[in-house]
């Protein structure tokens, strides 16, 4: 009897023993693995900003702006941070809201040493509020491209403030924080509708609302230094990495793939632009490669985790062609200021990208487990193209909106622009007092 009781003992441990492994691998825990690949994501992110972002367009402004044009992106990370960690965060990732979050993350209430993020399970939630916090940050900084030159310091500073919650919090959560985009199956996987829409659209709005600049179509307004832009678009093109591979939330195979595609997709779209550009004016500038490859990127970004790596280059070579023509025909036909074509390569870009993910989605990428996965276009759903369809008008519908008022509530508390003779003078002196080369 006590060999019985205890044969039936070891057999037990045994059973729960084996059981152990399966509930752990099921249960939400922290993995070593993905959270170093998110940490080494969310640096690359925030590089992207600062220098990156800094860099890339104060190289396209006049030697008179470039100061100030470095101190939006420096003030967009600062203000945009602090603001995401006090209740930005808390509104667009928590709760179950169809249009808008809760306040339970108030000041990271709840974020403790080993929670685990609900939206992303492997990693800490402390790690995916800082990876989400660099997308609000660069695409607030993103905006300022389109009003380089002529803005206010103070009103760039509170248009982040307002547009930040206005716009791109409740965009977060219907897209990626379990609003009724995501609930209506909208795939954007890594910022084509929160991201470079809004920054497009808002950008556009904005520059048409101040005017253009002093001397537009008149003047020369050629970039200062392009070497600087150089430099800027080798880091956007490295941090994009982090960007699209780290939307996959995990050192996995989907990272990989959507890092494959966002670079053939840069490639491919740096020699459509400098090629058309070289067809047309006989001589492919630097600009040209540039501008091509950040359009390529841009556009590859809400495709990039739901898409097969040939599918980069073609995305790539659409992406090269259509920024070109908005940049270059659609810019001079209509006459709109809009200073470093912010809606011209991430507006359009991020419209054709998120309707060219319901095109080339492939249940090869998508699927798991039992999960059949989702299939665009090509492979016969033509449903999911009108989804995607429909997500881009909603969010450049609400983007207009939200940027109108954004700026009107601005202009109650600050004049939206310098005047003549500062613009004349140059924004570093005018508003910092400070100068290149003094």
């Amino acid at each position: 009897m006590p060999f019985s009781k205890g044969l039936r003992a070891l057999v037990a441990a045994a059973i729960a023993l084996a059981a152990t492994p399966a509930f752990a691998q099921d249960a939400p825990r922290i993995d070593g693995a993905d959270t170093a690949f998110m940490i080494v994501a969310t640096a690359l992110v925030l590089m992207m900003t600062l220098p990156g972002l800094a860099l890339f367009y104060s190289g396209m402004v006049r030697k008179k702006n470039v100061l100030a044009t470095m101190a939006q992106s420096l003030i967009a990370t600062a203000v945009v941070s602090l603001l995401w960690i006090a209740i930005a965060y808390s509104l667009a990732f928590s709760g179950e809201g169809a249009y808008i979050g809760d306040t339970a993350r108030v000041l990271l209430s709840g974020v403790g040493i080993d929670t685990v993020s609900p939206l992303a399970k492997t990693i800490p939630e402390a790690l995916f509020m800082v990876y989400q916090m660099t997308f609000a940050v660069i695409t607030c900084a993103l905006v300022g491209g389109s009003v380089a030159e002529r803005m206010k310091f103070s009103a760039f500073i509170l248009f982040c403030v307002v547009w930040l919650f206005i716009v791109y919090v409740p965009s977060a959560h219907w897209v990626w924080g379990g609003g009724f985009l995501q609930k209506m199956g909208l795939l954007d996987f890594a910022g084509g509708t929160v991201v470079h829409i809004n920054a497009g659209v808002a950008g556009l709005v904005c520059a048409l609302a101040l005017g253009n600049r002093v001397g537009f179509g008149r003047e020369n307004l050629s970039p200062f230094d392009l070497s600087l832009a150089v430099v800027g678009t080798g880091l956007l093109w490295v941090g994009w990495f982090g960007f699209n591979g780290g939307s996959a939330l995990g050192a996995n195979s989907r990272a990989v793939f959507a890092i494959v595609s966002t670079h053939l997709a840069a490639c491919a779209g740096a020699l459509m632009w400098s090629g058309l550009e070289w067809v047309q004016r006989g001589k492919p500038s630097v600009l040209g490669v540039i501008s091509g490859a950040v359009a390529g990127l841009g556009t590859i970004t809400p495709a990039s985790g739901y898409i097969l790596p040939w599918h980069g280059v073609v995305i790539g070579l659409i992406a090269g062609a259509v920024c070109y023509w908005f940049c270059t025909v659609a810019k001079h036909k209509f006459q709109y200021d809009d200073t470093l074509d912010v809606f011209g390569v991430h507006g359009v870009g991020g419209i054709m990208g998120t309707l060219m993910a319901g095109v080339f989605a492939t249940r090869a990428i998508t699927a798991s487990g039992s999960d059949p996965g989702v299939a665009g276009l090509l492979e016969g759903d033509a449903h999911q193209l009108v989804v995607q369809a429909l997500g881009v008008g909603v969010t450049i519908v609400w983007c207009v909106i939200g940027t109108l008022i954004s700026l009107k509530v601005v202009s109650l508390f600050t004049g939206l622009r310098v005047d003549n003779d500062d613009e004349r003078e140059g924004l570093d002196i005018a508003l910092h007092g400070e100068a290149l080369h003094q």
